[in-house]
């Protein structure tokens, strides 16, 4: 297994060399990997997808199981940045709601895609079944958090990087995983804070699952109890605030 301190530094390099490539090739042509953030200003998107090929390729060689979750994350995520742009509807309920009505939207492929890849992951990284279904729910909740506050720039890679420090201090498989959480969102920190680019939901998501597999692998069933009520709970009261922004007449921003 990698130590935490190279975990850390290939995350970042991997991510700063993946931004790098993509901003150097513009698959699919510049216009494509450019956004406008809440203020108006021209944002680029490659961190985001950086985030996840960096984050993902370290964590799978912590644990395979690590590396599938945090990819098919961004992958949900990245789908949804294309897919979804400009859809209006926010929250686990209006997405739900569209599914009764028998529209399948990009928020509803999101929340079904990343909830069983944390569930698979979860099944590899626990033995007992309780726990797996418990890995499941903190991993999906995590990637979820993570784009809840993707209100601002920096707000979803600086709660990343503040919530994975301390996760980095344990032994073992959890204190690799946190680490390149860290590594990965803290080389494109700074750029997100100043408004250059944007992580998007394939980098929320990716991150966000990210530090969910570090806690599935650092913690026994008492601390997926808590983090996995502490998920739930946020994913209630963002869908509450989503509700209610839906009624006034400006909305939220993303």
């Amino acid at each position: 297994m990698i130590s935490r301190s190279v975990s850390l530094g290939l995350a970042a390099a991997l991510t700063r060399v993946a931004a790098d490539a993509l901003r150097t090739e513009a698959p699919g042509g510049r216009d494509r990997w450019e956004r406008r953030n809440y203020a108006g200003r021209t944002v680029e998107l490659y961190a985001g997808p950086a985030c996840a090929a960096g984050t993902a390729l370290v964590a799978a060689r912590v644990h395979p199981a690590a590396g599938l979750a945090v990819a098919a994350a961004g992958v949900c995520g990245a789908y949804d940045d294309v897919v979804g742009a400009g859809d209006p509807r926010r929250g686990f309920r209006a997405h739900l709601s569209a599914l009764r009505d028998g529209e399948v939207t990009s928020g509803a492929v999101k929340l079904f895609g990343i909830s069983a890849a944390g569930l698979v992951a979860g099944a590899f990284l626990k033995e007992r079944v309780v726990d797996k279904v418990l890995a499941g729910v903190v991993i999906a909740g995590a990637a979820h958090f993570v784009n809840l506050v993707d209100v601002r720039p920096g707000r979803a890679a600086g709660s990343v990087v503040a919530l994975g420090v301390p996760g980095m201090v344990r032994k073992g498989a959890g204190g690799a995983l946190a680490a390149a959480t860290v590594g990965a969102a803290a080389a494109v920190l700074p750029d997100d804070l100043g408004e250059r680019v944007m992580i998007g939901d394939t980098g929320a998501h990716a991150l966000g699952a990210a530090l969910g597999v570090a806690v599935v692998a650092g913690n026994g069933r008492a601390g997926l109890v808590a983090h996995a009520a502490a998920v739930v709970a946020a994913a209630l009261y963002g869908d509450t605030v989503s509700e209610v922004a839906r009624s006034l007449p400006l909305g939220l921003p993303e």
